[in-house]
């Protein structure tokens, strides 16, 4: 999906456990990527009926028509006529993949792609994995360094990929009073679809993130000005 991934495990993985991951993950691009031209995604686009999708899209699909509900409409994947669930395949792929590795005995593990991670366990030194959230600013410095174990954290911003991100309720105006938005959920899941639709709401968005006890965030505006969420502090490593 035109994204980096990253696999990290600590112990107990083989090169075969890796690249069944991969796999994995090149059969849900085939699928949902919208620069593929004859992936699925593209294929809808192109006219293909609901009554052709796949049940694998299907079941996407009313995951994407749970999460419209579940933020008042701010997270929709339909822009300008054109589906595009990418801001919830993502994390959905991810958090199957850490499945995965689960399932194949591996306990320890660091799965990222695109700036979403899903954790597992510890690192090699038996601490909890260290994550940077980077200054949307300068994408080379990291402003915040949090502490994770068998949970998922995910970004949205305009910082590197620019507006690609919209607010359903005003389509034709560009974000700009956010630069970036950052969740912690249980998985990676959780925090990937609903700092989509936070990012969607603006500055309010933090506030949304904050109403749900399931979710921490860390969110930097246009001013280079910081929020977050009353329970984030917990995760920061404080000497960072």
């Amino acid at each position: 999906m035109g994204m980096p991934i990253t696999i990290e495990i600590t112990a107990g993985g083989t090169n075969a456990v890796i690249d069944h991951v991969f796999d994995y993950f090149r059969k849900v691009d085939k699928r949902f990527s919208t620069y593929k031209p004859n992936s699925e995604i593209s294929k809808i686009n192109q006219g293909l009926t609901e009554s052709e999708w796949s049940q694998e899209m299907k079941f996407v699909m009313s995951l994407c028509d749970k999460t419209k509900l579940e933020t008042d409409g701010y997270f929709d994947v339909y822009h300008s006529g054109k589906l595009d669930p990418s801001g919830l395949v993502k994390g959905w792929a991810i958090d199957n993949a850490a499945k995965l590795l689960q399932a194949k005995g591996i306990k320890n593990f660091y799965v990222e792609a695109g700036g979403d991670i899903q954790v597992d366990g510890t690192d090699a030194a038996n601490n909890p994995w260290a994550i940077g959230i980077r200054n949307p600013f300068n994408i080379n410095e990291i402003i915040k360094v949090v502490h994770l174990k068998d949970q998922g954290m995910a970004t949205s911003g305009t910082y590197i990929r620019g507006q690609h991100i919209y607010n359903p309720h005003r389509e034709n105006q560009d974000i700009t009073d956010v630069m970036s938005l950052t969740v912690i959920a249980a998985n990676v899941y959780e925090a990937d679809r609903f700092a989509t639709a936070a990012f969607a709401m603006g500055k309010k968005g933090i506030a949304f993130i904050e109403s749900r006890p399931d979710l921490e965030g860390y969110m930097v505006d246009d001013q280079k000005m910081a929020t977050f969420t009353s329970g984030f502090e917990r995760y920061v490593l404080k000497h960072a």
